[in-house]
């Protein structure tokens, strides 16, 4: 009797040719991740996603932000419109402040720079389907720090168990999804389960709110 492996859909919004062909290279069965359609621009990506069933729709999506015609900022929530469950991570040169608040506020679930390697990449892919915020750094490090400055302490303290605890420690740390999962000796589909029950009862929404949020209220 054979099990069938489902392996995780990218798609790619890319408007440099060769980096586009290099990020569809990295999707492979091998690495867990289905032929990953591209697109050079948001237009054509969106004429598609409009036209597939829902199960040929991405269940992650490589975004640039610098594209020709709309940007990557801009068509945030019409994926969310037309994929709801579609995970977005944002691949960029840019790391300033302002784009990366932006993306992040506009549903983002995580930001890489394309100086990123490649593995970390196919990493954040799966990271990002099973419910992490897969981020760079350099990036996680400045959407702490604007988090944090954003973030109010909570009205009542928050009653974490001893695992919940030492998980959001790990995510502190900075810590990826597998790392979490070695160190807790469960495997990651058990630590997406705790994370997102630790989302629940921080009242956020990714890796980097919950981390500001342990930072506000000293948590960890």
């Amino acid at each position: 009797m054979s099990s069938t492996i489902t392996l995780i859909q990218p798609w790619i919004v890319e408007d440099h040719d060769t980096f586009r062909r290099s990020l569809q290279r990295l999707c492979t069965a091998e690495r867990g991740l289905a032929t990953a359609p591209a697109f050079a621009n948001a237009e054509s990506m969106l004429a598609v996603l409009q036209r597939v069933t829902d199960d040929q729709k991405p269940d992650v999506l490589l975004l640039d932000v610098g594209l020709p015609g709309r940007s990557g900022l801009e068509i945030i929530a019409d994926v969310h419109k037309h994929a709801p469950q579609c995970r977005i991570v944002i691949l960029t040169v840019f790391e300033d402040e302002d784009k990366i608040s932006k993306a992040i506020s506009a549903g983002a679930s995580g930001y890489l720079l394309k100086t990123s390697r490649a593995e970390t990449v196919v990493e954040a892919i799966i990271e990002a389907a099973q419910g992490g915020s897969p981020m760079s750094p350099k990036v996680a490090a400045s959407v702490v720090k604007m988090l944090a400055k954003l973030t109010k302490p909570a009205a009542e303290p928050v009653s974490l168990s001893p695992r919940e605890h030492d998980l959001l420690k790990l995510l502190v740390e900075g810590l990826t999804a597998k790392e979490i999962a070695d160190r807790m000796q469960v495997s990651i589909h058990t630590t997406s389960t705790h994370t997102r029950n630790l989302f629940t009862k921080l009242n956020v929404h990714s890796r980097a709110a919950a981390v500001a949020r342990a930072l506000k209220d000293r948590l960890v």
